[in-house]
This record gives C-alpha cells, structure tokens and sequence, in this order.
C-alpha cells in the first residue's frame, strides 16, 4: 500500500497510490508533482477566542502558527495552499485578518479550504480573502476531506484531518510519551494538526497501518 522512498531528519518521502508524497516536520503534506501543501486544523483565532474567555493562553501561540505557514510556503514555493478544515477556530477576530496579509504576500497562489467543523465565517469573508471553498476536494487518486469517512468507498483512498492523531510509544522502562502523527490506513490516512494549540488524540493502529510520528523536528516510522 505504502513505501517509502526516502527519509531525512526534518521529512520522509513515501510512495501511495503510485503518488510520491513529503511527510514535513511540520506537520503537513507536500505533493511536488502537484505543487500542493496540504494542512490540518490550524485552529487560528483559537488562541485569541480561549483569551477572550479569561483563559490566559500566551499569545505567542497565534505568532508561531504564522510563522510556520510562511516559512512552509517558503520552503516547498507551493503554487496551491489547501487547509483540510477547521482553518479558522470560532467567529471572526483579529487573527483572520493577520491571516489574510499572509495571502496578500503570497498573491498568485491558491489558497483553498475544505470546510470543518469550526470553519462558521461567513462566506463572504473567505470570497474578502480569495479562498476557495470545497465541501470535499478529490485529485489524482485521493480525496481529501475534514471528517474521517465512515465506510470508505474501496475504489477511493481517502486523507483527512479533524482527528489530531497522536500515538503513544513506550520505552524499555515505564516512561511513555505520545506524540502527533501521520497515520496511514488501508483506505484511509489522517493528518497531524498543523497547529500548536490544539493537542491531539492517540490512536491505536491495527496490523498493517503505518505511522510516522513527529518529534523534535524530526519525522520517524514506528516499527
């Protein structure tokens, strides 16, 4: 199902579906033929929204988000930007528009949503902000949603978001430590969370699954 092609300390390179994809550091995907980067629930303004609440989260938190995107952008020059849902956390704030100066530098590209859960903007603001819109994006052999699909179509390979998967590795003692993750499934794949304030879930992978966790700017398959 999966193989992969080569591994370096900040991403792996695997083939699936006969596609040659980038697994990054960064928790996100990078398909180079395709010139698409593709993330996970970024959850900007969640930061801002939990603040709002009295809950006193460190703003630095939304600065870091930013600064990854761009540098990301930077790295892969993806000509198509796609957020797998949940790109914006809550109602409108500040934030949106600190996202959307990030659009306007990087003018000519593509920035497209698949819509999650906690995508509510109105749909005004993503036509403000140049964005496009998708309920379900499907290129080449993949289709790419927010949600995990429940009974997947067998002739399709779905990549989706929303879970934040993590899984837990234990040492030859008691220590145990679980970290986010790309997991790779028969039918289906998850991301990890591109953002750094949203935690994540563990996962347990069935016989045949593979997963490669990510952990100090490193990408790792675990055996």
């Amino acid at each position: 199902m999966l193989m992969e092609v080569e591994s370096t300390k900040n991403s792996a390179k695997i083939l699936l579906k006969g596609e040659e994809l980038e697994l990054l550091y960064q928790r996100a995907l990078f398909w180079k033929e395709k010139r698409c980067l593709f993330i996970t629930d970024l959850h900007l303004g969640k930061v801002n929204h939990f603040r709002k609440s009295g809950i006193p989260v460190p703003a630095k938190a939304n600065d870091k988000n930013i600064e990854m995107l761009v540098e990301l952008i930077q790295q892969t020059n993806a000509q198509r930007i796609i957020f797998l849902g949940d790109l914006f956390h809550s109602y409108y704030n500040p934030e949106w528009e600190v996202f959307g100066e990030v659009v306007k530098h990087f003018g000519g590209r593509q920035f497209e949503l698949v819509l999650g859960n906690h995508d509510i903007l109105s749909e005004q603001q993503y036509v403000r902000k140049k964005i496009a819109v998708h309920t379900e994006l499907k290129e080449g052999p993949f289709t790419f949603t927010h949600h995990p699909v429940d009974g997947p179509d067998e002739s399709v390979y779905y990549i989706s978001g929303h879970v934040h998967p993590g899984v837990r590795l234990r040492g030859k003692g008691k220590q145990a430590v679980t970290l986010p993750c790309f997991y790779f499934g028969e039918r289906q794949a998850l991301l990890p969370a591109f953002g750094t304030f949203t935690g994540f879930v563990p996962i347990k992978p069935k016989s045949g699954d593979q997963v490669y966790v990510v952990f100090d700017g490193k990408v790792m398959q675990v055996e």
